[in-house]
């Protein structure tokens, strides 16, 4: 059995999130149906991150096993033959029978995009949140470092269950031209976890908040004190670090 790691990029408009749910479409239930048509065996697609329903991905990382005996580029290009449009192979490698994508991964990168023009391009309308109103960028830019933080990030999630505290390394907003983009990188994420931080962040820009209330917020660690989930389209999984 060999172990295979993958990179992989997605439009995720029309999944319901990374993972495999019954009687729905999603990406690692598309990746490992492709994998069965081409080695006839069923397999376990192991991803770095639970992307959302509607999140994309520019480089997703997942790893399976397999005892087919297809080159790499063989087996590279007969998936990315009967995967869905919306799903792309963009590298195959044999890998050491002990990383596995997720539990291996050191880091990851997510971008979230803001269109503030009249109107958003149809290039851009699946990819990126759409807004029109007022936006003071220099409110968010000076907010976004206030996460940078080893913390309980129970307030910006709708986690449950899971250990609450995570340790975000990189926390910026950068203007380029019409748009404005939030980049950031963690080990880990709680469900909900970025997209609420940028709708917090979109509360400051709004002038609804101020980039004081963010560690009043944290000090209180209530979820309803914080903005709203920011729409799902305008989030990319860009990079998985190792």
């Amino acid at each position: 059995m060999q172990n295979y790691k993958l990179v992989l990029a997605y439009d995720g408009t029309d999944f319901r999130g990374w993972q495999r749910q019954p009687e729905e479409r999603t990406v690692q239930g598309a990746v490992e149906e492709a994998i069965f048509k081409i080695t006839r065996k069923k397999t376990t697609v192991h991803g770095a991150g639970r992307t959302d329903a509607g999140v994309h991905a520019l480089a997703q990382a997942a790893n399976f096993g397999s005892a087919t005996r297809l080159a790499d580029g063989d087996l590279f290009r007969a998936l990315n033959a009967v995967l869905p449009w919306d799903v792309r192979i963009i590298s195959l490698e044999k890998a050491q029978p002990d990383f596995h994508a997720r539990k291996c991964a050191r880091s990851k990168v997510y971008q979230y995009r803001i269109v503030r023009s009249r109107q958003v391009s149809p290039f851009d309308f699946r990819y990126a949140l759409h807004w029109p109103y007022p936006l003071d960028p220099r409110a968010m830019r000076a907010a976004a470092p206030l996460f940078i933080r080893r913390a309980d990030f129970t307030a910006f999630s709708s986690n449950r269950e899971r250990d609450p505290v995570r340790a975000v390394r990189r926390s910026e907003i950068r203007k380029k031209g019409d748009e404005v983009v939030y980049t950031i990188e963690a080990k880990g994420f709680l469900r909900y976890m970025v997209r609420t931080i940028v709708g917090t962040l979109l509360e400051v820009g709004s002038g609804k908040m101020s980039p004081e209330d963010v560690e009043e917020i944290f000090r209180r660690k209530e979820r309803l004190l914080a903005g709203p989930t920011a729409p799902a389209k305008g989030l990319c999984l860009i990079r998985v670090d190792y």
